[in-house]
């Protein structure tokens, strides 16, 4: 075959197919995969479409889930005018245009769902700008978002429009993409089931990803590929670096992950591959600190120093000769002792003070500095501790009407084994007084 063949054959292949993504993309709520708690029949935006009466909200999560098809769906199974905005590339000028057309339909008896995509990018006076428009249902407002809403939108803005949670698609999610790009392909896909495992693990929970991938391997690979044979297949073709986007989010999801399984060689590699695509390091930086915290914790209570430690001398330094500060902070967060009990007590006394967040403490640990508050019983009957024979007086610290709570639970590693040892000797004398 000549090269002019090749070339008439590849470029008719090219504008006959359609990206596999595209192809994929669902039609209606149940081909939607890992969203059943808003989705299926007893969630919040199934209930919304149900009843027919559509109010603006939020879409909160990461990279892939359906944020974009999502928003299509509802437009089409509700019979409204659908109009798709980037943040990104949008200004003052065309949400006039939208908002202008808008109220021209509503006259007409038609409304209009609007998305905006990564509706965070929008700044504070941009957000205000759609508050009559949806407070007076000119639009819907469905907004999408892979940041916090609490930090990134307008109070006034979240007030109007509920926040809905979008999840990263899970195994099951994955394996009804894959069944369904299998059917339509007509052919399994060319890969073991150790490369298939691969596969998810290199998505990280983002669907958009992991059809790439599939495009990938359906497209180019000649047989059954196992799972090293994947990973050195798809990195090969994979795209540039992309410090901004999916391959920022998936290779800081892969460092972390490899430090929360105490797997350091693979945190190194993971390390490598983000510093030599151009991550800023100072990002890095900032996410180990808080696995220092999160993941390694009071198992290791020099690890958060270990990690400002790092960060100095990279600031000090900076690169190349500072990378290698961050690279012995991995060593050594990899190989440090792991707890998430501070993290998991956080969250439960979190979650106590939301159910109890009405109560008084208890009258004998208040201050009394007027004689009112004397008569009324404040610091009557409180024990000084440093008074006590061990130190230690076991008064009841909660509020009365709340039970004793145990938040944090040491567990049996690192430094948290002294701890527990503590805790239970405080709780052996509190029991007894």
């Amino acid at each position: 075959m000549s090269f002019d063949e090749i070339h008439n054959n590849t470029k008719e292949s090219t504008l006959s197919s359609r990206p596999l993504a595209d192809e994929l993309r669902p039609t209606t709520l149940d081909q939607v995969v890992g969203q059943n708690h808003l989705l299926g029949e007893s969630g919040a935006i199934f209930r919304m479409l149900k009843t027919g009466k559509l109010s603006s909200f939020i879409l909160w999560g990461p990279p892939g889930v359906g944020k974009t098809t999502i928003a299509r769906i509802l437009a089409s199974m509700a019979d409204v005018h659908f109009v798709q905005m980037s943040a990104v590339f949008s200004g003052v000028a065309d949400l006039r245009k939208v908002f202008e057309q808008a109220a021209f339909l509503l006259k007409t008896g038609r409304q209009t769902l609007l998305f905006v995509d990564e509706i965070h990018r929008f700044n504070r006076s941009q957000q205000d700008g759609f508050l009559p428009y949806v407070e007076n249902g000119t639009v819907i407002l469905v907004g999408a978002t892979t940041e916090n809403p609490s930090f990134e939108l307008n109070g006034a803005l979240l007030s109007r429009c509920q926040v809905f949670v979008l999840n990263r698609l899970c195994k099951d999610a994955f394996a009804a993409i894959l069944a369904r790009a299998e059917a339509l392909k007509g052919r399994p896909l060319p890969a073991t089931d150790d490369a298939k495992e691969a596969l998810i693990a290199m998505a990280d929970g983002d669907g958009r990803y992991y059809i790439n991938l599939l495009e990938i391997l359906f497209d180019n690979a000649d047989h059954d590929l196992n799972g090293q044979e994947l990973v050195d297949f798809v990195h090969k073709r994979l795209p540039i670096y992309d410090k901004d986007r999916d391959e920022h989010y998936n290779l800081i999801s892969a460092l972390h992950k490899s430090l929360r399984g105490s797997d350091t060689d693979a945190a190194l590699y993971w390390l490598a591959r983000m510093l030599g695509g151009g991550e800023d390091p100072k990002y890095i930086l900032r996410r180990l600190t808080r696995f220092s915290i999160e993941d390694v914790s009071l198992a290791d209570p020099q690890a958060v120093h270990q990690a400002l430690a790092a960060w100095e001398v990279y600031e000090r330094l900076g690169s190349p000769e500072g990378d290698l500060a961050i690279a012995q902070l991995v060593i050594y967060l990899g190989t440090a002792p792991k707890t998430n009990s501070a993290y998991i007590a956080w969250g439960a006394a979190c979650r106590a003070a939301r159910q109890y967040g009405t109560l008084m403490p208890p009258k004998h640990i208040l201050n009394a500095p007027t004689k009112l508050m004397k008569e009324l019983g404040y610091s009557e009957g409180y024990q000084y501790d440093h008074d006590t024979a061990l130190g230690f007086s076991g008064q009841n610290y909660f509020p009365d009407g709340m039970k004793r709570q145990e938040f944090y639970k040491p567990i049996e590693r690192g430094f948290e084994r002294e701890i527990k040892k503590r805790l239970e000797y405080w709780a052996a004398l509190r029991k007894k007084s």
